[in-house]
């Protein structure tokens, strides 16, 4: 079981993830973030996409969040689920962390074409 006993943390990584989501789009440049994992190895990584799919999320345009990784929009609604709710811990089983990773990691390995 994995458990998170102070949420305040994770409360403030989520609402600064969904603040720089609304606010990345006004940037000169648009700076895009390179995953490691894919620019060493070309293989992409169970995180790809989720930059590009938290922004589509927060500007609405669910088509291209789900393009990039539906995790996107998940993380969007847990954020906020977590700055509405403001619950004092989190309890997830460890299996369903990791299951979500390879179903995350399955799903960018097929939008590449590894799969």
């Amino acid at each position: 079981m994995l458990e998170v006993p102070d949420v305040g943390d994770l409360r403030t990584a989520g609402g600064l993830m969904l603040a720089a989501a609304l606010v990345l789009p006004a940037l000169p440049g648009h700076p895009s973030l390179l995953c490691p994992l894919r620019t060493v190895t070309g293989v992409p990584c169970p995180l790809c996409g989720m930059t590009t799919s938290v922004e589509a999320t927060m500007h609405l345009r669910f088509g291209d969040a789900v393009a990039a990784t539906p995790a996107g929009i998940v993380a969007v609604l847990v954020a906020l689920v977590l700055l509405i709710w403001r619950p004092k811990a989190i309890r997830v089983p460890l299996g369903l962390v990791f299951a979500v990773l390879a179903l995350m990691w399955s799903f960018q390995l097929h939008r590449f074409g590894y799969l």
